[in-house]
């Protein structure tokens, strides 16, 4: 019992450092080779987990391999736009100028239900709406509203908003966040100085977060640190 536990926890951290090595897209949107090595990887390392008789070599070897693999594969796109078509494909426009492209749904075996399902997953409710609707390689369907049903946007009105930034996490669950400190180029004596505006300190704070343009926002644990 407690070799097959070790067994897998050691699985379980060379396949997490391998999904981690292999990118971020992997946990969001796949390629068709990135969807088979991910299956493989889970396959490979599903067998010595449950199988003490198996050398777990026999697994993490194979793992390793298909890293290797993708990496090489990924290298190989990047440098190639053949080899991108060949290994990831082509968009495929399914709705062209507000019309349906029969032959394009037959060719990706997209149904018309499968068509709006996509279509409400953009919060469009209204095939109507659609000026064109693009089958993208990582399966996700990206949609383009008609002009007049388009969000408008401040440029619509020659309204210039004012730059905001992103806003940065300065404490979290009482945890001083020191590198965004010193992206903002602010220390921990002025961070102390703006909490304490409300009345609590950086260690019984929730969340402190500082914007672009520089409003703070600040929430306090429900139960204080003693």
């Amino acid at each position: 019992m407690l070799i097959t536990l070790i067994r897998s926890i050691t699985l379980y951290i060379i396949v997490l450092i391998v999904m981690r090595l292999m990118g971020k897209r992997e946990i969001g949107q796949l390629q068709p080779f990135e969807l088979a090595i991910s299956i493989m990887i889970a396959d490979l390392a599903a067998i010595p987990m449950s199988d003490t008789g198996i050398p777990i070599t026999n697994g993490i070897i194979p793992i390793l391999g298909l890293l290797v693999m993708h990496l090489l594969i990924s290298l190989i796109n990047m440098k190639s736009v053949k080899m991108r078509e060949l290994m990831c494909g082509r968009p495929t426009i399914l709705v062209y100028r507000g019309r349906i492209d029969e032959k394009a749904l037959k060719k990706e075996r997209f149904t018309i239900n499968e068509l709006e399902e996509r279509l409400r997953d953009s919060s469009v409710f209204n095939l109507g709406d659609v000026e064109y609707a693009i089958l993208e390689t990582s399966g996700q369907v990206t949609v383009i509203q008609k002009p007049n049903k388009r969000t408008t946007i401040p440029e619509d009105f020659n309204i210039m908003p004012e730059y905001e930034g992103i806003a940065y996490d300065l404490v979290v669950d009482g945890k001083i966040m020191k590198e965004n400190l010193r992206k903002i180029e602010k220390d921990e004596k002025w961070l102390r100085k703006e909490v304490g505006k409300f009345h609590i300190s950086p260690e019984n704070a929730l969340i402190v977060t500082y914007d672009g343009k520089g409003q703070i926002f600040c929430q306090e644990k429900s139960e204080k640190k003693k």
